[in-house]
This record gives structure tokens, C-alpha cells and sequence, in this order.
């Protein structure tokens, strides 16, 4: 299956669908993202799609409804968690400003004081 985001005001997602990977092939039998957004404006009147993948293999993070498609980066963003956090220009996620910890304990992010607090 091919899946792609719908895209709305300020290029945010909302809505993904998937189609049957039959509906890109071109003449040649060569799947094309075009043929998957033609199939999808006629089925739904709607002509912004994006394809997206599960498998994160091309636009950095599968789409999601309220991520933003970034098109200078030609990648789907998550919605920013905290005001603070600084985004990873190579996996376009969002990422705290200060590191984790350590991976043994359970923390949770204090946008107040911009620091891990321990959960007990």
C-alpha cells in the first residue's frame, strides 16, 4: 500500500490514506507518486497529496495528522511538543534542549525550569 497526507492551510496534514500500490504504476509498470495524487483528486475532489512512508525511507517521519509538510526540507514535521525544544534539521524531529538523563529511570520533560524531572 501507498500511503499519502492530505494537505491543508499552512501545509499542515489532515488526513492520510493509503491506496493500493497498483494505483502509481505508470505504462512501464514503475510506481510514480503523480499517478497516486491523480487517483486521489478524483476520488476526493481534493488536489494536495503528498505520498508519505511507513517506513520513514524518504520525507524523514510518516505523516501524521497535525504535522507539517515542510517543502524546503521535503519532510513531514510532528507538531512542536514544547516551546523550548530545538528541531533536528537532519531527522526533522523535535528535541529537547537539554539530553536525556539516562535511559534507566523514567523522566518527564519541565518546560518551567527546561529540565528532566525524575519520575518517582
Amino acid at each position: 500500500m501507498a500511503t499519502f497526507a492530505k494537505i491543508g492551510l499552512n501545509n499542515k496534514v489532515i488526513e492520510v490514506l493509503s491506496v493500493h500500490n497498483n494505483e502509481l504504476l505508470d505504462s512501464n509498470g514503475v510506481e510514480q507518486e503523480v499517478n497516486g495524487i491523480d487517483f486521489l483528486t478524483k476520488l476526493t475532489g481534493w488536489s494536495i497529496w503528498v505520498q508519505t512512508s511507513y517506513n520513514n525511507n524518504f520525507r524523514k517521519n510518516h505523516a501524521g495528522i497535525g504535522y507539517t509538510y515542510d517543502e524546503d526540507r521535503d519532510a513531514f514535521i510532528p507538531k512542536k511538543p514544547y516551546a523550548s525544544w530545538i528541531l533536528n534539521e537532519d531527522t526533522c524531529l523535535w528535541e529537547a534542549p537539554v539530553a536525556l538523563p539516562d535511559t534507566e529511570n523514567r523522566y518527564t520533560w519541565n518546560e518551567t525550569t527546561t529540565t528532566w524531572d525524575l519520575v518517582e
